[in-house]
């Protein structure tokens, strides 16, 4: 049996809540309102407890779709992030389905404000780039009344479906590679803000890893605000060969940090693989032309937006039995900056 989207808060409701008239509603959202100043906050209260978002091209809506899947990304020149937009645009196209595209800069409140902006539009879905967002944000995507996917990420209470993986998992997986080795000494870089919370997930799965295999889990580097820059990594790298020159292997947040880090090395003199080894994530192009090639994470991002267009498309027709969760296994490439 089919489970149709949580229906969507009406005016009504709004008003019902508020104690006026559906017309009252209406003239409150309204620019130059006569509705007064106790009653219009009441008002706004009442909406936003519910997430209801004022639908101000209703008129134009009821007799057509919008056709437009909203998603918003934390960077618009990160290759990844374009990859997994590519990924849904090239599956959605021939459905008629195009992308509006949204720019959060690793911020949940213009995450939250953007989605706002998207819902007024009445897109068919809407797809948000990890699993963690402001309470009202959550609650306007729980409320939407259309199909609403996380990706990048695997949260622990998805709102509706999910693609992703754990990047805490993804870098576990890199630490059992340098511990195999026979290493001990490893370092992280990057990761250290709220800001990013997967790079946050990151650096957690580090600690979690180290700390499993008995190993030092504090060589821990910040690197900046993110997204982490090719400039930062260097200059994280060089923090950390001045503090902990006995550091036998480092695993950044990016490949571009990692890249920053890698040319520091070979600036200092500081043999890549001989005297320490290198990691990065994202397995960005830039990763495998390196000298050394970067040992890297392939978190598969076309993969990411092919797999999240075909679920909102299966769910516009009816076809998913509730909430989807379509796991990525990543795969990590071993390359010549670690042996």
């Amino acid at each position: 049996m089919t489970t149709a989207p949580r229906k969507a808060p009406t005016m009504a409701d709004v008003a019902r809540l508020a104690g006026v008239s559906p017309m009252t509603v209406s003239r409150a959202f309204k620019v130059e309102t006569s509705v007064s100043g106790a009653t219009r906050e009441a008002i706004l209260k009442a909406a936003d407890d519910l997430g209801y978002v004022f639908d101000s091209t209703a008129s134009n809506l009821r007799s057509q779709k919008t056709n437009f899947v909203a998603v918003t990304v934390p960077s618009i020149n990160n290759a990844n992030f374009a990859e997994t937009v590519r990924g849904l645009s090239e599956r959605l196209k021939p459905r008629g389905l195009q992308i509006l595209l949204g720019y959060t800069d690793y911020d949940m409140a213009e995450e939250e404000r953007l989605i706002e902006q998207f819902l007024r539009r009445r897109p068919e879905a809407i797809v948000v780039t990890g699993g963690r967002h402001t309470p009202r944000a959550r609650r306007l995507l729980e409320n939407a009344g259309i199909p609403v996917v996380e990706t990048w990420d695997l949260p622990e209470a998805p709102i509706g479906h999910v693609v992703g993986f754990s990047n805490a998992g993804a870098v576990r997986d890199m630490v059992d590679h340098f511990v195999a080795l026979g290493l001990t000494r490893i370092a992280f870089i990057g990761g250290d803000t709220t800001r990013d919370t997967r790079g946050a997930d990151r650096r957690a799965g580090f600690i979690a890893a180290m700390q499993a295999h008995g190993c030092d889990a504090t060589r821990l580097i910040a690197a900046g605000t993110p997204p982490i820059s090719m400039r930062e990594g260097a200059e994280a790298m060089g923090h950390l060969l001045e503090t902990l020159p006995d550091t036998q292997a480092v695993i950044c947040v990016s490949d571009l940090s990692a890249y920053g880090a890698l040319t520091e090395c070979q600036r200092r003199g500081v043999d890549v693989p001989e005297r320490v080894l290198i990691a990065g994530f994202g397995d960005y192009e830039i990763a495998s032309i390196s000298v050394p090639p970067l040992t890297t994470i392939n978190p598969f991002p076309s993969k990411i937006g092919a797999l999240s267009a075909d679920l909102i498309v299966a769910a516009l027709d009816g076809l998913l039995e509730g909430p989807q969760t379509i796991r990525i296994e990543t795969e990590l490439l071993i390359r010549g900056s670690s042996r």
